[in-house]
């Protein structure tokens, strides 16, 4: 299956309901850890970001997937828009796009606001067919793209925020290896266009999961993502959990098991950027 800019697994609606369960668990762990903290700690995986800064970025993005699924748009939300209309008049102490990190006491306000958006975008998504057409900025423009999508970013952020706090779960099993195979079907295409990342030469790479079933051997060849058959010059081998937190840049490769050709290790972030 070759994929050049993403082209995600579509979400029936089953799978539906229990994605929607696992953003639920996820968006609850992620308020959990955010209103622990007093100070709002620096976040060792999101560099020059605070507790705070995660809260308002993690926020803003339910808010314009609610605007994007709500209003059914065919094209990104309007960001002076949601400002005027998604922000309360009380935002004293909250972070400012150009001051990061925010130190100090993450602001009350703020996490109100995140649990308000948050509750929303649960209802919605559970009120929305997962095939319904909206807007997305990948190749599939479904409900279901963004369903899965935030659930796996909400993941991503908890594990951020519980990692400040040296108290990290890992991710799900069922949501980790989704987002194994989102990577290649979607983030992979995505981060390299973003970055007008190089051309692949023929790389291939295995990703095995060693605590259920679960391979994937990625090709690169010029500008195309696939996922194939065949040898790999390189195979890393850990839990859903850990290849997935490899793969989003979160964890270094120290705690996977690493054959083959090391030197291409660096390699596998110059042709996927981080971003």
């Amino acid at each position: 299956m070759e994929v050049e800019h993403g082209g995600a697994m579509e979400v029936e609606h089953g799978g539906a309901m229990e994605l929607v369960a696992h953003f639920r668990r996820e968006v609850r762990a992620f308020q959990e850890a955010a209103r622990q903290v007093g100070d709002a700690p620096l976040i060792p995986s999101c560099p020059g970001w605070s507790m705070s800064d995660l809260v308002l970025h993690l926020g803003g993005v339910h808010r314009s997937v609610n605007a994007i699924v709500r209003d059914r748009l065919d094209g990104p939300p309007d960001l002076a828009v949601l400002a005027r209309t998604e922000l309360p008049p009380d935002t004293a102490g909250w972070p400012s796009p150009d001051g990061a990190p925010t130190m100090g006491p993450v602001p009350p306000t703020l996490l109100d606001w995140f649990d308000e958006g948050a509750d929303r975008l649960e209802a919605l998504f559970m009120a929305r067919a997962p095939e319904e057409a909206v807007w997305t900025w990948s190749r599939e423009q479904t409900v279901g793209f963004w369903l899965r999508m935030q659930t796996i970013e909400a993941a991503v952020h908890r594990w951020d925020a519980e990692n400040a706090l040296g108290a990290a779960h890992p991710i799900s099993e069922e949501v980790a290896t989704d987002a194994v195979t989102q990577t290649f079907e979607v983030m992979a295409p995505a981060r390299r266009s973003w970055t007008r990342a190089p051309e692949g030469v023929g790389e291939r790479f295995r990703f095995v999961r060693t605590d259920g079933p679960g391979e994937w051997l990625v090709h690169f060849d010029g500008p195309h993502v696939r996922l194939g058959d065949g040898d790999a010059a390189l195979e890393l081998s850990g839990t859903a959990s850990d290849l997935m937190l490899f793969l989003w840049h979160r964890i270094p490769a120290d705690g996977l098991n690493i054959q083959g050709d090391k030197a291409l290790l660096d390699r596998y972030f110059v042709l996927v950027p981080p971003v």
